[in-house]
Parts: structure tokens; sequence; C-alpha cells
């Protein structure tokens, strides 16, 4: 899942380098930490939030299989 996160983010941003996804277990669920360059937080929030709403989209539909939910939080 980290490997899907960083392709399309790394894709959005200007400071690919920048990127770190920290995953956090607990019982029922796996939370994902993005955090990018402050000066790419703006491009991967998009307008609206649209553009995180799209990627946590694609990050909850391939979560197949397993009985956790998952959560990604933008930093």
């Amino acid at each position: 899942m980290k490997a899907l996160i960083k392709s399309i983010v790394t894709s959005l941003v200007d400071y690919p380098d920048d990127i770190v996804i920290k995953e956090t277990e607990e019982d029922s669920k796996v939370t994902y930490h993005l955090t990018v360059h402050p000066d790419d937080v703006g491009k991967v929030i998009g307008k609206n939030g649209r553009i995180a709403k799209a990627i946590r989209t694609v990050v909850y539909a391939a979560n197949t299989g397993g009985n956790k939910r998952i959560f990604l939080d933008i930093m």
C-alpha cells in the first residue's frame, strides 16, 4: 500500500525526495501518515480537497482482503 501511495503522490509533487509515509497499525485499522514538502501540501490536497479525496478513494479501493480498515492522513 505504501508503494501505491508513493507512486500516486510522486507524480503530483515538485520534491519527491521529501515524501515520507509512516504506517500505524491497530486492532481494526491501519493508518498511513503521508508527509510531503511544505510547498507541495497544496498540490496533494488540491482545491477543496478534491485530490486528497481522490487519493483516498484509490487507496480504499485497493484494500482487497483483510478485515482492517485503511485510513490516509495527509500532513
